[in-house]
């Protein structure tokens, strides 16, 4: 756990430690420590704060996770800032997940958990924002949704994956359960050739499937 601001490391630390399933190995509060520490205790997740001192969180996930480390550490950037360049500079950087501060704390775990596993994760706040506000730079292709390699309900989830939706959000709105929502999400991921809901999101912008 990576965050120069103690009092809300603390109160991370401590959510995460009251779960059965997770436990903290170590905690810092600069970038540089966190560095050190992950390579030290070889952790499943790192959570790391962007704005920390001497070492900034996008460079520390650079260094952790970027494409030229030989054994990348999986890292969840969690920030109170959201729109600017930070959640770009986060994914490029390697990061496999970002969430808001205000998330949650049920959504924190829940992302632990998901980077863990080895799954990409974004916060459905994070991604709706970023559609509406970069959306205008993907040029749509004319496309016939009956010409996707996708069934009708991988579709709908598509659609609503592009809007944002949460896994929860989507078997909600199906009413279907959680699982076998992420199993049509699965399905669609790799039908589609897309790595993560990210890229499923501009994969649909682009053929016309959201706006």
């Amino acid at each position: 756990m990576a965050d120069d601001q103690a009092l809300i490391r603390t109160g991370l630390v401590t959510i995460i430690d009251a779960q059965p399933d997770l436990e903290v190995a170590g905690e810092c509060g600069d970038g540089k420590a966190a560095v050190e520490l992950a390579r030290e205790l070889s952790p499943d997740v790192v959570v790391m704060d962007v704005r920390m001192p001497v070492l900034d969180g996008i460079t520390a996930t650079r260094l952790l996770a970027g494409a030229d480390v030989a054994a990348p550490v999986k890292v969840l950037v969690v920030t109170n800032f959201n729109l600017n360049e930070n959640v770009y500079q986060a994914l490029r950087a390697g990061a496999a997940g970002f969430l808001l501060k205000d998330a949650p704390p049920d959504q924190l775990l829940h992302g632990i958990r998901t980077v863990a596993s080895g799954a990409a994760l974004l916060d459905p706040e994070v991604t709706r924002e970023l559609v509406g506000r970069y959306a205008t730079r993907i040029r749509p292709a004319a496309a016939d949704p009956g010409d996707l390699p996708l069934a009708p309900r991988e579709l709908e989830v598509l659609r609503l994956v592009a809007e944002g939706l949460s896994n929860n959000e989507i078997a909600a709105a199906l009413v279907l359960s959680q699982e076998t929502v992420k199993t049509y999400v699965s399905r669609m991921l790799a039908k589609l050739g897309v790595r993560d809901r990210v890229q499923a999101v501009v994969y649909a912008y682009r053929h016309g499937l959201a706006d």
